[in-house]
């Protein structure tokens, strides 16, 4: 069984007959519908789509919605896209309307750009596929020199290396986005571009305000996040590691040790962590990944990521299927080294809480006995969540009666959620019962040692606190 998630982003490439089934078959945890393209329509369409074929597959599968923030962006071009040269000059312009973009210049959704720039700053667009040089300033204009060509086309991003453009709010656009996101019912809403944790304990107050109740995802995509990156682990649920903008800011010889620290950091907190960007990005036209793709996502497998995403490979791409189907052998693979089953996480710390030393003591022990299987019963998937920061080979299978709960479990690494009415046994019978549901899922048979987790009231939220270990 694999344990590492797999996000796909949804787009264009899937919305052909039966794509979506076959994806959610070959083993997507969690579908991104990416605010920063498409439509509302489109998106509502797609996410209602998801959670039909996800009934029909008998799965748990979350939607996470990407708000694009406060992003720089180039505008739309008359053609589509352009296809830009070394040497070519090039103007970015706030005043050029919007789809009319062309081999000379093209409109930026930032009005002030100009004032963030001087000469000779290196701007980078779509993620450093293409690379300008500034030779001149005309505010609003900004006259720029093609240093690396490559095609460029409308909704792309816009960095300067070494970061530090001062973009601040999305504004009416943000606002009306994490409406969309509520209304949604999503179970995971991404935040664009914080800096600091008060970002995010921002835009967790402006969705509650809207009804939004699932879990928080903090992009790190900036350089001044990194400054930041252990109170923003903790005012969020979720990390995600955005390598294509941060990338573009620190430089990409830096991403790997930052990649490996963010990952440790938010296991060691207690966060979920997703890897992201790129990952298969050859699979957009060809058939296999590259070998170097293979050893990313299976080195961030290693690492202790619990999610690996894609982005246009499944949005996109000609291969959406096969993506998918090859990034779960990987994981697969990966799992299987010592590295990815031994842990000592926190075992020098003390506890504040009692379900974290209960989760913590469930684990210790699975990893030190011959356990075929954990079970736990819970109301919110917090629990399980705890469990899933120890590295193992155990599968955790978590029992909840919530909805909410089961798909918000997607995302954590080890844990397979599992629609189970805690409400429906009494406090005595409920690791009898959790025993038995092992058995009929076909986790554990006769002779095996499992150990079930549950609290003295069902129902009641945060209150785990007993495990028994059980022999069939």
């Amino acid at each position: 069984m694999r344990r590492t998630k797999i996000v796909a982003t949804l787009g264009p490439a899937m919305d052909a007959p039966h794509v979506l089934k076959d994806m959610i078959n070959a083993g997507v945890d969690v579908v991104r519908l990416n605010f920063s393209h498409g439509n509302m329509e489109e998106h509502r369409r797609r996410a209602n789509e998801v959670r039909e074929a996800a009934v029909k597959a008998g799965r748990q599968v979350g939607i996470m919605v990407d708000l694009p923030g406060p992003k720089i962006r180039v505008t739309g071009f008359a053609d589509g896209q352009v296809e830009l040269n070394e040497g070519d000059s090039f103007i970015l312009d706030p005043r050029i309307p919007p789809e009319s973009g062309a081999a000379a210049g093209v409109g930026v959704n930032y009005h002030n750009l100009a004032a963030d720039l001087k000469q000779d700053d290196t701007l980078l667009l779509d993620d450093g596929r293409v690379v300008m040089k500034v030779e001149a300033i005309e505010h609003p204009r900004i006259l720029c020199r093609v240093l690396e060509g490559g095609t460029l086309s409308g909704n792309k991003g816009v960095n300067r290396l070494g970061g530090g453009l001062s973009s601040q709010a999305a504004g009416d656009k943000n606002r009306q986005d994490m409406r969309q996101a509520a209304a949604l019912n999503a179970d995971y809403v991404a935040i664009s571009f914080p800096r600091c944790g008060r970002d995010i304990i921002q835009a967790r107050e402006s969705l509650r305000d809207l009804g939004f109740s699932g879990g928080i995802v903090a992009k790190i995509e900036r350089l001044e996040a990194l400054a930041a990156i252990d109170e923003i682990i903790k005012a969020t649920d979720v990390v995600m590691i955005a390598r294509g903008d941060l990338g573009v800011e620190i430089g990409e010889a830096g991403l790997p040790a930052v990649q490996k620290h963010i990952i440790r950091q938010a296991r060691c907190l207690n966060r979920v962590v997703i890897t992201a960007t790129q990952m298969m990005e050859s699979m957009i036209e060809n058939p296999i990944p590259t070998r170097a793709e293979v050893f990313d996502v299976a080195n961030a497998v290693l690492d202790g990521t619990d999610a690996v995403m894609l982005s246009a490979e499944t949005a996109a791409g000609r291969f959406p299927i096969k993506t998918v189907i090859h990034m779960a052998q990987i994981c697969i693979e990966a799992e299987k080294q010592d590295a990815a089953r031994i842990s000592r996480h926190r075992i020098d710390t003390r506890f504040s809480r009692i379900n974290e030393t209960l989760a913590m003591s469930v684990m210790y022990a699975a990893n030190h006995l011959e356990v075929k299987a954990i079970s736990v019963l819970t109301e919110s998937g917090k629990t399980p969540m705890l469990m899933s920061r120890i590295s193992s080979g155990i599968p955790i299978y978590a029992l909840a009666r919530h909805p909410k709960a089961l798909r918000r479990m997607t995302l954590f690494r080890g844990v397979y959620p599992v629609p189970f009415d805690i409400t429906s046994v009494s406090a005595p019978e409920q690791h009898a019962e959790a025993a038995a549901g092992l058995v009929r899922l076909g986790a554990a048979a006769r002779g095996e040692i499992i150990i079930t987790a549950c609290g003295d009231l069902p129902g009641r939220g945060g209150g785990t606190n007993s495990m028994k270990i059980i022999k069939i």
